[in-house]
């Protein structure tokens, strides 16, 4: 198979992909979707993923889409020449080993900046490529604790709660895709590439955002806030005759139109709502008035009467319901795929869209090693080469 872009916006750009499990896949998931020529390398012998599932399981087949897969045994010198081959020829290296593998492979960036100076270089670690962490290995639950977050999740009193979904791989393969496309637009004015490093605490981090800043500017530390709004109120939970929605009544108009939608004009009379402050130093007791008159209609009900009025809420979905909305059918956020494992399914697409360059799913995850003799035919090798490659078990 030729290479097939998923987009026109990258197509000129050429991605060794080595890395695993999902930080680093999340990040290559991003340039192989806006239409780069991904090429994932994979050991022979193993030909699958390192704690991410059979290749036919839905985790695989969500990561890996749009990309061709070559084997490389990279602990035996043929296979890095062969690597080294590619990255000559390449715009971008992904890793996501811990920062002394590399080094041990000879595929690091200082060596690989000999033979392509214009490589862009991405690296995804647990905690940065030195410090006192480096060579510990990166989890995304460790990293939602150190970096904070499991402290400021779940109801107070609770104890730490993890996220549902890993948020601290999620956004560090984010990350280090947006720092890689910054370094390739940086290297058209000045004709270098550059090492772009990133980790799972580093994101997890920046992803505290305010209530880092809390910290940081205020000294204040953060407490759980389970359901409600850390610093806006009313914003939370409510119940209703047949579930739950969220609601979120915070600054003054607002504020204002909720007293009218919920019929309550004694909340705006009250000293002890009068202001934001005096709602959020009793919000236990405003929460509770607010409960009493929300379990009296339905979430249909709430929903429609706070949208008119222009009071932000929802409904809170099961996953199922979530893809059955008609908004988020509208976006058109899902895509379907032909898959020789699984016969057509359907994935989420990319969550932006480009007028005139868009992104789709052209291309099912690959088999390992399913590109290697095309690979290998564009890097020049002849067919009696990648036969003696095969021997000595490089490929």
């Amino acid at each position: 198979m030729a290479f097939k872009p998923a987009s026109n916006a990258l197509k000129r750009f050429t991605v060794i992909d080595l890395t695993r499990v999902r930080a680093g896949p999340t990040c290559v998931r991003q340039l192989a979707d806006w239409g780069a020529n991904v090429i994932k390398v994979e050991m022979p012998e193993t030909g699958g993923e390192s704690m991410g599932g059979a290749r036919d399981g839905s985790d695989f087949l969500n990561l890996h889409r749009n990309k061709r897969s070559i084997t490389l045994d990279l602990k035996k010198p043929e296979g890095v020449e062969v690597l080294k081959r590619l990255v000559k020829r390449a715009d971008v290296i992904v890793e996501n080993y811990r920062p002394d593998v590399k080094r041990r492979l000879g595929i690091d960036y200082e060596t690989l900046k000999l033979l392509n100076p214009r490589l862009i270089y991405g690296s995804i670690s647990g905690f940065g490529q030195d410090g006192p962490y480096a060579d510990r290995p990166g989890f995304d639950q460790v990293a939602q604790g150190m970096g904070g977050l499991m402290s400021i999740t779940g109801l107070p009193g609770q104890g730490p709660v993890r996220v549902g979904i890993p948020v601290a791989d999620l956004t560090s393969g984010i990350f280090c895709a947006m720092g890689i496309l910054v370094a390739l637009l940086e290297r058209e004015s000045s004709g270098e590439g550059q090492w772009v490093q990133t980790s799972l605490l580093q994101a997890q981090l920046f992803m505290l955002d305010f209530q880092a800043a809390r910290w940081l500017v205020d000294h204040e530390v953060p407490p759980q806030a389970g359901n409600n709004h850390p610093t806006s109120i009313p914003t939370g939970v409510f119940q209703t005759t047949d579930g739950y929605i969220n609601i979120a009544a915070a600054g003054g108009h607002i504020w204002q139109r909720f007293c009218e939608a919920v019929e309550a004009p004694q909340f705006i009379t009250n000293p002890a709502y009068k202001t934001s402050g005096d709602r959020s130093k009793n919000r236990d007791a405003l929460n509770a008035e607010i409960q009493a008159i929300v379990a009296k209609r339905s979430s249909a009900e709430w929903i429609e009467r706070f949208n008119t009025i222009g009071v932000p809420c929802g409904p809170i979905y099961r996953m199922d319901e979530v893809f059955a909305d008609p908004q988020v059918q509208h976006l058109g956020m899902v895509e379907e795929i032909d898959t020789a494992l699984r016969g057509r399914i359907k994935l989420q697409g990319q969550p932006m869209k480009l007028s005139r360059t868009p992104s789709h799913l052209v291309v099912e995850p690959p088999e390992a090693g399913q590109h290697t003799d095309e690979i290998l035919g564009e890097l020049g090798y002849a067919a009696q080469e990648i036969k003696a490659l095969r021997q000595r078990e490089a490929i």
